[in-house]
């Protein structure tokens, strides 16, 4: 590490925290933050699977679908104030784009500019090759005759290589999470990749940060017990890291929001299984030790994270097509709406076992009493004055599910009084799973395109 990496403090910001996040954060974090870099974070497992999909139907798409209407958004004051980008917005197609992010750079006028597209986590035909058993259900992957998309989950590896190679913008495909925040912090501090201790206080950083604003509020706030102020100005955090790993997560001061304890503590167990060994392809993070601090209103200080040498193997996320979903939903409202929405599902339940209709799956759900925790939960509490009745299936064709939507919308007529506001649908089920995958089989790379 040289003098200047030993006493700076980098500046990372979380720019989205989904595909479909509020666009306004980021840039107001890439005009006023003082950043080094804003990283967008919008994968999930079914996103890449979709991205697939519209790849598969056109070559030039298969990206992040709003990534044009945020790189037009945030381009400008990032490249004007040297913020470096860093986001899995490539979805599917990578390379399509960086094309396009230097399409947009060009349009913009703004310059040279350095664009990297990271591949290498498209590993579809390694897994349909080799002999795989799914994690979550012990299935062989080789019976899913419909394979949509296999990605495994890449470490920070090529963002580091290409960010050292000159890269301003750093597009990739499937990189775990955290690893989109450990980058730049392994580039700019120099870290080794074997060094597990600091690598698992920078998944720390990168887990706090990937969720964008869940650290500053949102998906927090309950009124009257938690409240959190301005969420409509939701501000995305930010994450001053020293040297040492050492972080203060904060926010703009102008930002809607509230960065505490508490929304921190929140963060740091979303979607964590053994907090002793959170599996990432850079490490296997310690969380136990995890220490958290407000310094001052809305700054955090978060310490302690720790590490164990990473694992042989990356998760992959197997996506296949697994049959089909038919729905259909109608309300009632005013008295004895319930008693009436019941009747609704015997009604429907019947006449799905009269008509023959094949389902796998079948659910019968009243929203707003039973759907989300069952009788026993609802029992204690008063009638509503209003619900929607909900039945919904799978099944193994689509004209089977077709026939789930009709049978509720025939309630209109055929029902309890009053029924309305009916919807229905019927689509084909993209389900994901996992296989675990030898480190050997995958080549993370990148390629620089120019605007």
């Amino acid at each position: 590490m040289t003098a200047t990496q030993s006493q700076r403090t980098v500046r990372i910001g979380a720019g989205a925290g989904y595909s479909g996040d509020r666009i306004e954060p980021a840039v107001e974090l890439a005009e006023h933050g003082a950043l080094d870099y804003l990283v967008f974070e919008c994968l999930a497992e079914r996103t890449i699977a979709i991205a697939q999909q519209a790849r598969s139907k056109d070559p030039q798409l298969g990206y992040d679908p709003l990534l044009e209407t945020r790189m037009k958004a945030v381009l400008p004051a990032a490249l004007r104030n040297g913020v470096r980008i860093i986001s899995n917005m490539g979805a599917a197609n990578p390379l399509a784009a960086a094309r396009k992010t230097a399409e947009i750079a060009r349009s913009l006028g703004l310059g040279e500019v350095k664009i990297a597209a990271v591949t290498g986590d498209d590993v579809l035909d390694v897994v349909r090759q080799g002999d795989f058993c799914f994690v979550e259900s012990g299935e062989r992957v080789s019976d899913k005759d419909r394979l949509v998309s296999a990605n495994a989950y890449l470490g920070a590896s090529a963002i580091i290589d290409a960010l050292a190679a000159g890269a301003q913008i750093v597009l990739t495909g499937r990189v775990a999470d955290p690893s989109l925040f450990v980058a730049p912090l392994i580039h700019e501090f120099g870290w080794r990749m074997d060094d597990w201790q600091t690598l698992g206080q920078a998944t720390v950083i990168g887990h706090l940060l990937e969720c964008a604003g869940q650290i500053t509020g949102g998906y927090f706030a309950d009124p009257g017990f938690k409240d959190v102020p301005e969420l409509a100005r939701l501000g995305f955090p930010i994450a001053e890291v020293g040297p040492d790993g050492a972080v203060i997560v904060t926010k703009l001061a102008q930002a809607g929001g509230r960065v505490t304890e508490a929304t921190c503590k929140e963060q740091l167990l979303y979607e964590i299984h053994d907090p002793q060994r959170y599996l990432q392809p850079d490490v296997v993070a310690d969380f136990s030790q995890v220490r958290v601090a407000q310094e001052a209103p809305d700054r955090v200080r978060v310490s302690g994270g720790r590490g164990t040498p990473r694992t042989d193997t990356l998760k992959v996320s197997v996506a296949y097509f697994d049959g089909y979903i038919g729905e259909g939903q109608i309300s009632y409202g005013g008295p004895g709406a319930l008693a009436r929405a019941r009747l609704a599902l015997d009604i429907v339940r019947e006449r799905l076992t009269l008509t023959g209709v094949q389902t796998r799956e079948l659910r019968f759900d009243l929203i707003g009493v039973n759907a989300l925790h069952g009788e026993t939960a609802a029992a204690g509490y008063a009638e509503p004055y209003e619900v929607r009745a909900r039945v919904a299936g799978r099944t193994a064709s689509l004209a089977e599910a077709v026939r789930i939507g009709n049978e509720v919308e025939t309630l209109y007529t055929n029902g309890p009084a009053g029924g309305g506001g009916v919807t229905k649908l019927a689509r084909e089920v993209v389900a994901v799973q996992s296989v675990l995958l030898p480190r050997e089989h995958v080549t993370p790379a990148f390629s620089m395109v120019e605007a």
